[in-house]
């Protein structure tokens, strides 16, 4: 008779919420990645940015010109500002994905350690059982000769 775990059906609903959550946690993970590389780019845009105003402002331009130098800064400085914003909330989420993924997971662990020591039980027992058979024909064998 084959090894049957009566919890098979809740063990792979678990299995399954772990993935779903892992996967949501990547989610996050990659757009927090995403976020970090646009402010990252963002900044060395203000870096430069910043070069071109002081350079401007070493030689005689048009106001308008530096005018536009310093809106450009301005703005690439606004949305660093918003998409710091974004990381943030992506970091609370982050957080709180991650207790729910490790909530799953020992669900999960438990179920499959159930299912793991069951199993072994059921080796051994299978095992005694053979070693039995195998020890009663020897002894018949024996009585017999």
């Amino acid at each position: 008779m084959p090894f049957r775990f009566p919890l098979a059906t809740v063990l792979r609903v678990r299995e399954s919420v772990q993935r779903q959550e892992e996967r949501a946690l990547q989610k996050i993970l990659l757009e927090m990645a995403r976020l970090t590389h646009q402010i990252d780019r963002l900044t060395a845009e203000i870096a430069e940015a910043f070069n071109a105003e002081q350079r401007a402002m070493q030689r005689p331009i048009p106001a308008s010109q530096v005018q536009m130098l310093v809106w450009t800064k301005q703005a690439a400085v606004e949305k660093r500002t918003a998409l710091d914003r974004n990381r943030q909330t992506l970091g609370q989420q982050r957080d709180r994905q991650l207790k729910i993924y490790h909530a799953a997971y020992r669900n999960c662990e438990t179920l499959s350690n159930l299912h793991d020591s069951q199993r072994d039980k059921y080796e051994q027992e299978k095992t005694r059982a053979h070693q039995k058979r195998i020890d009663d024909i020897f002894a018949a064998r024996r009585q017999r000769g």
